[in-house]
């Protein structure tokens, strides 16, 4: 089973990041749904890496636990008052709320016709599964359950170990369960400490068949093949943490003087350079195919993150994407699809330059860049506002790295 280091961070998200993380998160979730269907966002969500990418665009630190319970909370405040209209609807949470996830899918359940019981049964097998089933040292303290109309759910859920300081998430997807005793996961995401007793490994059958009393399913449809990501505990973003040519790509589309006649030609006229970069990498999130999110720290470079790394979320730029992209959902919904379908090219356009593309070494400029320029851009971390460099390069030029 691939693993991946998932160190516990605590603390809040600050108000100003929470309403801008729900508002993104929500236009998201709806373009996927426009896109490509309620069961594609089921899917996404029970990718690692894919929910890793999310949340570093949202402005969320980019591999800590804080963002599993930020970005669930996020998608459960904006996505829960458009069920009807999305068809789908996020269940449970942290702490208390985890407990009220069997009450609140009867609810669901008496107003979509599903079965509340099995759904009800389903959520407790998963949390029993990675709680009890699988001792890895982690108790579960986080478990959100997403459910569409049609029946097809995914589960997210979290536990820490308070003596290693780490956290791991789980990832469960009904479309790919086997079985809830063997093999169930789509990915369990945190860092190998040892040997773990796993009552859903294929090798503990006989151990297990005189404690579960459960119906089991033949295994004939295999697990597609795991995920691997490794997030490390420095909590800076450094070089070695993103694919350069993938990031170099994406400021090129934004920054490179070549390349600014683009923006006639996918209707995006008014829209700044540092904006620009932000929705090209909004725009693989929704568009993107799987193997575009081995880096998910590249995301970060859209947003920031709250505690400044790498660097402070610029809340103008921010307020912006927001803007563009809700513009652009509504008017798809009355089939003007122009500003989607220019949206989706930035992702396009950015993956054809990076067939071709050499980075240089200058990463750290890039993060000098963004963090000297915060300030313009309403930058602001959980210590306050980005403030103007001491010193101003006159003589600062554009970046030629990327």
């Amino acid at each position: 089973m691939s693993y991946a280091d998932l160190p516990l961070h605590y603390g809040q998200v600050p108000p100003w990041l929470a309403r801008r993380m729900a508002l993104l998160g929500g236009a998201i979730v709806e373009a996927i749904v426009l896109q490509y269907g309620k069961g594609e966002v089921l899917r996404r969500l029970s990718d690692p890496c894919w929910f890793q990418a999310l949340g570093c665009v949202m402005g969320m630190d980019w591999h800590s636990s804080g963002i599993t319970t930020s970005v669930m909370g996020a998608l459960k405040k904006s996505v829960n008052p458009m069920s009807g209209e999305l068809g789908i609807y996020i269940c449970g949470g942290k702490g208390r709320h985890s407990r009220e996830t069997p009450a609140e899918l009867q609810v669901i359940a008496e107003r979509t016709g599903l079965p509340g019981d099995l759904l009800v049964r389903s959520s407790r097998l998963s949390a029993k599964v990675d709680n009890t089933a699988v001792q890895d040292g982690f108790q579960i303290y986080l478990h959100s359950f997403v459910v569409s109309d049609t029946g097809e759910w995914a589960v997210i859920q979290q536990g820490m170990n308070d003596a290693s300081g780490m956290a791991r998430r789980y990832h469960w997807h009904s479309a790919t369960l086997p079985s809830f005793t063997e093999t169930p996961h789509t990915f369990i995401y945190g860092q190998n400490q040892g040997q773990i007793l796993n009552l859903t490994d294929k090798g503990a059958t006989p151990a297990k068949s005189g404690l579960l009393q459960m119906v089991q399913e033949g295994p004939d449809r295999m697990l597609p093949e795991i995920r691997k990501l490794v997030m490390p505990s420095h909590h800076d973003v450094r070089a070695m943490d993103v694919d350069l040519k993938r990031l170099g790509s994406v400021l090129a589309v934004a920054h490179e003087r070549g390349l600014h006649d683009f923006e006639s030609l996918l209707l995006l006229e008014g829209v700044g350079p540092r904006t620009i970069q932000s929705l090209t990498l909004v725009s693989e999130v929704i568009y993107g195919t799987p193997s575009r999110f081995t880096d998910p720290a590249r995301f970060s470079f859209a947003h920031g993150g709250k505690d400044g790394h790498p660097f402070p979320v610029p809340t103008k730029v921010y307020d912006e994407t927001i803007q563009v992209l809700r513009s652009a959902v509504d008017k798809s919904k009355l089939g003007q699809t122009d500003k989607q379908e220019a949206i989706r090219k930035l992702s396009v356009l950015s993956e054809k330059l990076e067939k071709d593309f050499i980075p240089n070494e200058n990463f750290q400029q890039v993060i000098e860049r963004e963090r000297n320029t915060s300030w313009m851009y309403g930058g602001r971390t959980v210590m306050g506002k980005a403030k103007p460099p001491a010193k101003k390069d006159k003589d600062d030029p554009q970046l030629k790295l990327f």
